[in-house]
Parts: structure tokens; sequence; C-alpha cells
């Protein structure tokens, strides 16, 4: 089922405007996330889509060619999966993943056919007969996944499934949550503020902040072609080369660098792995910082900025603090946004 969000916001009674007007597409069995920092309006979204709040008046919520903006959540018919999980303590695996459709007073043999469809699905059949406390954290999300996809919803709501998970085991389990959604073939929408977890998971980004979608797109569109300030900064962290342009030339302290194209009234920004230390580069810094992360060092270098940092695999040999270093950017890595957009 297909998802059309138009001119939908949410203002209380207080003033608070927690979404500005926006839109937002979603195709048939599109993964989509809602990414973006605490408070920018993404999990508000999320719950208007589902029928848990009321939007402002004027907006409009469609599934496929259903008006759905005045229906209440239960006949909304979505799956939902939240951050504890809302998981039952007291049922077995198999009696939470066939609450919903027991909900439905739906015919017995009809429940256990489909229950046992989704355990398999979702990997659970060994764990059927357990008590929701004598599993994992992954585990019990899948169980959790399982209970909301049981009612064949037309649509799955996510909101932050794996916030509650430690590092570790929120790193592993991402990917098994990317299969098992595409496994579903349902159109899904979920809530992060983690960008790794959006672009391993969804097949589009869409980029919140300040209670609006700033910019929507594949993870690889918003990562090589950001259209602020912000979206660079938060998909990727992109850095800001702080010198004077002037024309199509980047004056720093370090050195020079030639623009793509005329920089006139724009912010210069690049990523980590496109600064290079080698012996011939334009720019010359100080390396003030050198920090190991297993696959590669973090090198921080003054002079050229006020901290660029490049990214250097870990079987290279990384330079040491204190030790003055060349540097080169090629011209087509920079990144050239306009000053005043939104950061």
């Amino acid at each position: 089922m297909t998802l059309r969000v138009t001119n939908t916001a949410k203002t209380y009674p207080d003033g608070t405007k927690a979404l500005l007007p926006t839109e937002l597409s979603v195709a048939k069995g599109e993964i989509v996330s809602l990414l973006g920092p605490s408070g920018c309006g993404k999990t508000t979204l999320l719950r208007i889509i589902a029928g848990l709040e009321t939007p402002d008046a004027g907006s409009e919520i469609w599934f496929g060619n259903d008006n759905v903006t005045s229906l209440p959540v239960e006949r909304r018919k979505v799956g939902m999966v939240f951050q504890s999980y809302a998981l039952f303590p007291n049922m077995s695996v198999r009696a939470n993943v066939g609450y919903g459709l027991k909900m439905q007073k739906l015919p017995k043999d009809e429940i256990e056919s489909r229950v046992t469809e989704v355990l398999e699905l979702c990997q659970l059949q060994e764990f059927s007969g357990r008590a929701i406390d004598a599993l994992s954290g992954g585990q019990r999300q899948r169980v959790a996944l399982a209970r909301a996809i049981a009612p064949r919803p037309r649509m799955l709501l996510l909101d932050e499934p794996l916030s509650a998970l430690d590092a570790a085991l929120r790193e592993a389990l991402r990917d098994e949550l990317a299969m098992l959604l595409r496994e579903f073939h349902i159109t899904a929408i979920f809530v992060t503020h983690d960008q790794d977890e959006a672009m391993a998971i969804a097949d589009r980004v869409a980029v919140m902040s300040h209670g609006h979608v700033v910019q929507s797109g594949t993870p690889e569109e918003l990562y090589r072609n950001p259209n602020s300030p912000f979206v660079a900064g938060f998909v990727g962290n992109a850095m800001r080369l702080e010198g004077k342009v002037a024309g199509s030339t980047l004056h720093l302290d370090g050195g020079e660098l030639a623009l793509p194209r005329d920089g006139t009234g724009h912010n210069v920004f690049v990523r980590a792995e496109d600064v290079q230390i080698n012996t011939e580069g334009p720019l010359n810094g100080k390396v003030e910082s050198v920090t190991f992360f297993g696959t590669h060092y973090r090198v921080g270098i003054s002079g050229i900025m006020t901290d660029v940092l490049t990214s250097t695999y870990a079987g290279q040999s990384a330079p040491k603090v204190g030790e003055r270093v060349e540097v080169s950017i090629k011209p087509e890595a920079l990144m050239l946004l306009p000053e005043g957009a939104e950061v």
C-alpha cells in the first residue's frame, strides 16, 4: 500500500508547533526512515500516520486511495513496534504473536495457521512456548515484529525499534531488521536518530529538522548530494572548511583550494574520507589528535580550518600528534552549499 501525507501539521493547545506543514510520499513496499535529532517532529509525524495524534485542520493522510485522516487508530490497520516492544510478559511467544488475531475474533484454526507462518518467517519456531522474560533482546525484537505483522497490516510503523539495545547488539540486529522488513514485502516507516541505522535499513531516508522534512532521497543521494549544511553535517558528519571564498578559490590559513565552480555565497564542506594526507598536498597543517577505531584512524589537523578530520585506514601508518603534514582534497570532493540554508 502507498502512503501520501499532504500539508500535515500539528499544533498543541499551548501553541507549540510540533510539526510544520509536511509532505511525504511512500511507495508500495518501500522502507522509509524518518531521520533527525530529538524534537524535530519525526515521532509526531509517525503518530499522526498511525492515528495516535490528531493533525491540524487541512492535513491529509492517504493510505492508497483511502483518506484516513479522520479514521481512529483501530480502523487504520497498521502494525506498530515501539521502543519498549510492549510485549505481554505473562504470555508465551506464540500467545503474544497471536494476540492481535485473537482480538479480531478470527477462527482458532486460522489463528494457529497464521501464527505458525509468522513464527517461521521470523525464525521463532523453537521459542514459541517460551516466556518473554526468557528471551534475549534480539529475540524480543523479532517477537514484536511478528506480532505486528501477524494481522496482515496495511503498513508497518516502527518507533526507534533498536534504541533500547546496547551498541553492540543494536549494530548486530540492524542488518537482521533490514532483512526481515524486506521479507515481509510491506510498506514500512521507522523513526530513528541514528544515521547509520537509517542508511543501513531504509530504501529512502527523509531527513527532518525543526518540524518538517528538509530533504528526502536514497542514503547515497543524501550522502553525496546534501542540499543544506544541516543535511551535510547530520548525514555523514561533513566538515565545513573555514576559509574565504573568492570566485572559484577557497583561501585557508594552510593554503588554497580550487573549487569545482564559482563558490560565491556558498559554504564549503568536505567528508573525512576525501581529505588525504600525502607529501605533495597543497595544504599544510598540524596533527592535533589521532584516534584509533579498529578499522581506521581519525586524524584531527589544524591550520586548514578549526579542526579538519581525515579518515586513514588502520593498514596505513598514522601520523604523530604534533607532526606537520601536507594535505590534499580533490576539487570534485568539495560540496558547495548555500549560505543561510538551514543548519
